[in-house]
């Protein structure tokens, strides 16, 4: 599983999300992307990270719904494991 996590430093719910997906077993390949490091990103999400999506060969990667703070370890990799379905 492949996923991207658009995020600013010091946001504390960016960070642990990222901690939650690198705790799972077997960890995503994650990409972080720092939305502050490149002003179109800025624009378009502004306060709105973390965002967590899928790449998508030569298009755009596909969001996918905010994930609930409260997902942790199985019930999060199952809530991904949904998610990828739908984007099927």
């Amino acid at each position: 599983m492949e996923l991207v996590l658009y995020s600013r430093q010091g946001c504390c719910l960016c960070a642990g999300l990222e901690d939650k997906l690198r705790a799972l077993t077997p960890p995503p390949r994650l990409t972080v992307v720092d939305v502050d490091a490149d002003p179109e990103l800025q624009a378009r999400y502004g306060l709105e990270v973390p965002v967590l999506a899928v790449p998508r060969a030569q298009a755009q990667p596909a969001e996918l719904p905010r994930v609930s703070p409260r997902l942790m370890g199985e019930a999060l990799k199952r809530w991904l494991q949904q998610q990828l379905e739908t984007l099927a």
